[in-house]
This record gives structure tokens, sequence and C-alpha cells, in this order.
């Protein structure tokens, strides 16, 4: 008999790096079972709590948060609140009583897979960096599988439980090469440059967005286009910047709401190393500069661009020397074609198709 999957709960979120796979889940269960109500739980003060309604699912909030350093204060309500939401995570599973339940990490995925887990619903964890995070490790002696992007992931999970899947993308990104034409006039910019685009995430990174604010006058001489997201706190002295130069090939903006278009005019991108942010640059075989952040638990970002270091597939500048050497090896990148090409098929060979339905195909096996 065929399974059928009646209902889904997915918990998680914090970030991009966990919302949008986790849309991306849904999305694909969606349109393999039309049918299916799917319900999302996150945590009740992070961006999940916008995000997942705007992709039109609805979504319950748990008092939930981490253990913050420093901050003594706030961590005094921690065990109230771990408490709490355990027992909310128990009763929204009994009450709505999913078929499965998938956890892809952030502060509300550990009390919902706990309780679904106990409750003896099958479970599945999507683990997208390369160093798992604390909430996945908790959970994964707990989970029936562990759907991962990296190799050697037996370091934090059960080997028997590993499903190498990739990392979910949006799928608007899905074959942007042939946009590339009205993504510069999207843009407005030339066919006969190369064009640098520069993604600090949507509130930006401060290291990238100085580092390119000291370069900027040598970044025009290069003969190269800059497509430059700056966040929104560094919009308004970015274009200030950018109106100084009085340069239309490039172009400074707090936030690209059309990414497919930047994806497809981009040669050379310049990036933080979150994972979700990975997973693009390798099914697009973009040629990348990755920035890590040194503000993410456990030092993921650097952990995940070491993975595409170590096989040529990325460069890499510690978030504290991109000031200072931003523009040289940005420089040598756009000089060097053999370089940019070697990047380009190695970043590739890492690359997942449609791993969102690979974790739907993972789900479905679980319940036969």
């Amino acid at each position: 008999m065929p399974v059928q999957i009646k209902k889904a709960l997915i918990s998680g979120g914090g970030t991009g790096g966990h919302i949008f796979p986790a849309i991306a889940i849904a999305n694909a269960l969606k349109r393999r079972y039309p049918e299916i109500i799917i319900q999302f739980v996150g945590a009740s003060d992070r961006m999940e709590m916008q995000k997942v309604p705007e992709a039109g699912y609805p979504i319950k909030g748990l008092w939930i948060a981490g253990y913050q350093r420093g901050q003594i204060i706030k961590n005094i309500l921690l065990p109230f609140k771990i408490l709490w939401s355990l027992l909310c995570s128990f009763w929204i599973c009994w009450r709505f009583n999913p078929d499965v339940a998938v956890g892809v990490g952030g502060y509300a995925s550990a009390p919902m897979l706990y309780a679904a887990s106990f409750l003896n619903v099958p479970c599945l964890i999507q683990e997208q960096n390369s160093y798992a995070g604390i909430t996945n490790k908790i959970l994964g002696n707990k989970v029936q599988k562990v759907c991962v992007a990296y190799e050697d992931m037996s370091r934090f999970f059960p080997t028997t439980e590993i499903i190498m899947t990739g990392n979910p993308v949006r799928k608007d990104l899905k074959d942007v090469a042939a946009l590339k034409k009205e993504g510069l006039k999207f843009f407005g910019l030339k066919e006969n440059k190369i064009t640098v685009l520069v993604i600090g995430g949507s509130l930006g990174a401060k290291s990238i967005n100085e580092a390119i604010e000291k370069h900027l006058s040598s970044i025009e001489k290069l003969n190269v286009q800059l497509l430059w997201q700056t966040g929104v706190a560094y919009a308004e002295k970015s274009n200030v910047l950018c109106s100084s130069l009085n340069n239309s090939g490039i172009k400074c903006m707090p936030f690209i709401k059309e990414m497919k278009y930047a994806y497809a005019i981009a040669d050379i991108v310049i990036s933080r190393a979150g994972a979700l942010s990975i997973s693009e640059l390798c099914v697009l075989s973009k040629a990348a500069i990755l920035v890590p952040s040194p503000n993410v638990t456990e030092d993921h970002q650097r952990k995940n661009a070491m993975a595409l270091v170590d096989k040529k597939a990325a460069l890499m500048l510690e978030d504290k020397e991109v000031k200072e050497y931003l523009l040289s090896v940005l420089s040598e990148l756009i000089k060097d074609e053999e370089k940019q090409l070697l990047l380009r098929s190695n970043i590739n060979k890492l690359s997942f198709e449609n791993a969102d339905e690979r974790i739907v195909d993972e789900i479905e096996k679980m319940l036969v």
C-alpha cells in the first residue's frame, strides 16, 4: 500500500539558513501530497514567525531561546523557557497528531522533536551545516534519519541514520543562466564586463561592507561591474559612496529581492558562508570568495567554508583580514580566468539537485 502523509510537523528556525530549507521541504511535501496539512513550530520572537506565514503556512511560537553568553539576567529565565516549551511541544504534538516530524535546527526544534520522538512520531532532522549544531547533536539519537549536505557527518550522528541529500534551495534559482540578459537589463548593467556580486545577508556584513568601502575606487579601476547588497543599516552610507563615483556600473542596494537576476549576472560572488548561501553557490556553479561570520554558534560558517576550500571549490578570507586583503584577492581572481573556471567546476561537484524532493523520499521511506 502506498504511503499517505496527511499531517506533517516542521520545527526550527531562527535564521534564513534554517527557515528557507524548512519552507522548501514543506513545499515539496505539498507538491506530492496536495491535501497534506502542515504545521510549523518556531521560536515566538524569531524571523520564522513572519517568513513562514508569508509562505502560506501556519506557525505556532514557543517561548524559547538559547544560552546567552555574558548575559546573566536573560539566562535566569532559560530553565523556565525550556520547561514551558517542552510542555507546549507535547501539547501541540498530541493535539496535531502528525504522521511525521521534521526538525531543521534552531531553538524551537529541540523541544518539538523531543516531544514528537517521545510520542513515537517518526522524526527526521535536516542538518544544513558541515558542523552539526547543538540542537541537532542532542536530537541525533532520538530520530530515525538525518539528512545532511556534507561528508564526514558520522562525527555527530549514528552512521545508520545519515542520508546525503544536500540542502534545499529556492526553486526560482533553477536555470538562472538563461536569465542573464534579463538580469543585466533589470539592474541596468552591461554585457561585456565581469560582474561581481557582494552579498552579506539581509542585514549586511560589517566587515565586507567596510572592505568594499575602503577599496571602492580601486574596484572601479578594475573595469568590472559591482552589485552590492549592503543591508539596511549601511544603505544610506553606501548610497552616498556610490553616487559620488558617478559610475553606472556600481550598484548598491540594501536588499536584493530578485536574487535570481543577481545570481544570473554574477561572475564572481563575495559572500558570507552560511549553509544556504553555499548550497546556492554550489547549484549555480559560482566562483566565490567566502568571508565566514565570526558571530555564529560553534564557528559554523568557517567550517562550512573550509569544506569548500579543502576541495579547491572556493576562496576564503577570515573576517578580520577581509578589509586588508579583499582587493588583492579579488583582483587576482578577476585576472585569472583559469582559476575562475576551476572554482566553478569544483563547486558544482558539491551540488545536489532537488534536495527537497530527496528529503521527502526519505520521509516516505520512514513511514513504509
